[in-house]
């Protein structure tokens, strides 16, 4: 079964840096595009930033873009989140996502339980 297993959260302070990991398995990853999503307490979930089967094109929402690059690793069925100039408004729960197919424009079909980033002085 399809399993994506996000890690790297934590504490950080503002202007400070952290990579997510997202592990995936129970399907050939490099035939899918990827996504990030988060959702802050209170509010509904957003989208942060995708990218295609290959990597070659990537997306990203523009309240996070310049500060945030994703990537994927399709050897090590591993995607990633490296997120810096971080403020506080990027606290929230970042969620994996597995897309439909080979681009995130047809949506997205499996989620992780999610890791915990909070940016705080």
């Amino acid at each position: 079964q399809v399993q994506l297993v996000e890690s790297g959260g934590g504490l950080a302070q503002p202007g400070g840096s952290l990579r997510l990991s997202c592990a995936a398995s129970g399907f050939t990853f490099s035939n899918y595009a990827m996504g990030w999503f988060r959702q802050a307490p209170g509010k509904e979930r957003e989208f942060v930033a995708s990218l295609t089967w290959r990597g070659r094109s990537t997306y990203y929402a523009d309240s996070v873009k310049g500060r945030f690059t994703i990537s994927r690793d399709n050897a090590e069925n591993t995607l990633y989140l490296q997120m810096s100039s971080l403020e506080p408004e990027d606290t929230a729960l970042y969620q994996c996502t597995k897309g439909r197919n080979w681009s995130p424009g047809q949506g997205y079909d499996y989620w992780g339980q999610g890791t915990q980033v909070t940016v705080s002085s």
